[in-house]
């Protein structure tokens, strides 16, 4: 009867790492590019030159900053998930389902590579 493997090698944890700084690198930059949005920071400043339209824009604005601001603070969230991910494979706990103490398969950390749950533990939890 073959061992059952308790946690990831450290090339296995270095090849989720590089996964998991560029998903971070690229998630940044798309939360900064919402901030600069939602900061007028990037503003190409017609909101003076169309009065006319502004009143009927209004809301639809408003709308659209409340999504932005969703999707920002989802984004944020996403961030935090990947660095604490990264802590887990500094501590060598990384794809360690925290339920079963079983490792995730690496198809499901490649598609979520921030996951601590096993798609078993996860449905389980309903």
């Amino acid at each position: 009867m073959s061992e059952q493997k308790v946690r990831y090698s450290d090339e296995e944890l270095e090849e989720f790492k590089a996964l998991i700084l560029e998903k971070i690198e690229l998630s940044k930059r798309d939360y900064d590019q919402m901030m600069d949005v939602l900061t007028n920071r990037s503003g190409n400043g017609v909101d003076d030159t169309l009065p006319t339209y502004k009143v009927l824009e209004e809301g639809s604005m408003t709308q659209t900053k409340e999504e932005l601001t969703q999707s920002a603070a989802r984004m944020q969230k996403f961030i935090q998930g990947l660095q604490a991910a990264l802590v887990r494979i500094e501590n060598k706990t990384y794809g360690v389902c925290r339920q079963t103490g079983k490792l995730i398969p690496k198809e499901r950390l490649r598609a979520v590579p921030h996951a601590t749950l096993s798609i078993e533990a996860k449905l389980g939890q309903k």
